[in-house]
């Protein structure tokens, strides 16, 4: 499998929240999140986790070929947290989590698992593309969008995503990896034959809003892209769309996957 990679933080003087990383039967995508106070419940931070959790899934996904994605994770999760819940709130609402993608080749098939708004993109041989994305958080925002909208920039605007986030990894709400590892068992998985796949590409919730939020292109003109000119114009054009539209940039992050039957 040839994996290419690209990722831009969102600011030159913050760092990139967003993890991603490849072995050679894997690839892993992470996005981490943290609002205004994180620092004081966490003295690692938001890139940290990201980078630990990721860390932590390729080791694992390495060395552990016969256990579930979701069971992984949950190790990664149960890992990482143990390393910071005797110095660090690990509990606390706003302490650090992140999105999760993964995908991996195993027997003739890629599995995939998504946990959070990150998406994975399976370019089918024959019928387009397959989006696999998690919408849980997406239908619950809706309903705090405008005011988000309204506030963004300011004080408020932290107040309001506090309490869209007391809605994670509770029951009737969303899911997202933090402190409890039973949340992998939330997400998102499956599998397919490679034979029946091109390539795939997994993309931060940064880097998917070329479609999700601008519209500039659909799934299928994302992976033509992808093919032409590489992930780096894909998120190229993501900054120019929130540069025209005023928008609050994102951490971007794109690994594209071809040559998915050779390890």
């Amino acid at each position: 499998m040839r994996v290419a990679i690209t990722s831009a933080a969102a600011r030159t003087d913050h760092p990139n929240e967003d993890f991603t990383g490849a072995v050679p039967t894997a690839v892993v995508l992470i996005d981490g999140a943290g609002i205004s106070g994180t620092e004081s419940i966490c003295k690692h931070g938001v890139a940290w986790y990201a980078s630990r959790l990721g860390s932590s899934l390729l080791n694992l996904l390495t060395l552990v070929r016969d256990r579930s994605l979701s069971a992984l994770l949950g190790d990664a999760i149960e890992q990482v947290t143990d390393e910071h819940r005797n110095t660090c709130d690990v509990a606390d609402p706003i302490s650090p989590s992140a999105t999760v993608a993964i995908l991996r080749l195993s027997d003739g098939f890629i599995e995939h698992l998504v946990l959070g708004d990150s998406v994975l993109v399976l370019d089918k041989a024959n019928g387009g593309p397959l989006v696999i994305s998690d919408p849980r958080e997406v239908i619950i925002s809706k309903s705090y969008q405008s005011a988000l909208e309204a506030a963004e920039g300011s004080d408020e605007y932290h107040r309001i995503l506090r309490d869209l986030r007391a809605n994670r990894n509770q029951p009737g709400g969303f899911w997202v990896a933090k402190d409890d590892p039973r949340a992998a068992d939330e997400a998102i998985t499956g599998r397919s034959p490679i034979s029946e796949l091109t390539s795939a590409v997994l993309l931060s919730n940064g880097a998917s809003r070329i479609v999700d939020r601008f519209g500039l292109t659909d799934w299928s003109g994302v992976i033509a892209l992808l093919e032409s000119s590489g992930p780096a114009e894909i998120i190229h054009r993501v900054r120019q769309a929130e540069t025209r539209h005023l928008a609050v940039a994102d951490d971007a992050t794109i690994a594209h996957c071809t040559d998915l039957g050779e390890v």
